[in-house]
């Protein structure tokens, strides 16, 4: 049910900010075009690591999410390894907009909500896994990831079928910097007013 409700957050959230960068274009957008550029070329380097690392994410986690504590590849290093990367893609997005503000909006509201998710998935993973889960939390760091601590095996058994559908998931940061360029053209022709500048 919680995830459900996450899901819908964000999926509000992220309706909202599309409605802002509709009706709205980065004030650098014709005096500082070089800045616009290096914004937008940041923000694809952060949605392709964040693509890479939700499908590297997903592979270990498809199909496995309460079945056992998954604590190899990515969750070797961070107990949330797919929100750090969601994280960066969702920044990446946002300086994909050719601003500061859209980014600056989304790592706030990551800060403010996210935090709240992660304790309560804790908690029902605690449920779940008991001391094997006490033991990780101690070893493994809750977001920001510690790359020494990697492991990773020679052999995992990934269920296709699931890994599949998480695959599209993964790959949302994409979708949406391509329907970012469709609202810049739309702007460039004149079929989508410019209500405000933001910077």
């Amino acid at each position: 049910m919680f995830e459900k409700l996450r899901i819908n957050v964000s999926q509000v959230f992220v309706g909202l900010l599309l409605v802002l960068i509709c009706v709205s274009r980065s004030s650098w957008e014709e005096d500082l075009h070089s800045l616009t550029t290096v914004l937008f070329v940041l923000g694809a380097v952060l949605v392709g690591i964040a693509s890479i690392g939700r499908l590297w994410c997903s592979l270990y986690i498809a199909g496995y999410k309460t079945e056992r504590l998954v604590n190899q590849g990515p969750y070797s290093i961070s107990r949330n390894p797919l929100y750090f990367f969601s994280l960066l893609g969702a920044i990446g997005v946002g300086l994909a907009s050719e601003t500061l503000l859209i980014p600056l909006l989304i790592l706030i509201a990551f800060v403010v909500y996210y935090p709240f998710v992660i304790k309560s998935e804790e908690a029902d993973l605690l449920k779940l896994h008991d001391k094997e889960y006490e033991i990780y939390l101690k070893e493994v760091p809750r977001f920001f990831p510690k790359i020494s601590l990697l492991k990773e095996p020679e052999d995992y058994i990934v269920k296709p079928i699931v890994f599949k559908r998480q695959m599209f998931d993964a790959l949302w940061f994409i979708w949406l910097m391509g329907l970012l360029e469709i609202i810049e053209e739309l702007h460039e022709l004149k079929l989508l007013p410019t209500i405000f500048k933001i910077y």
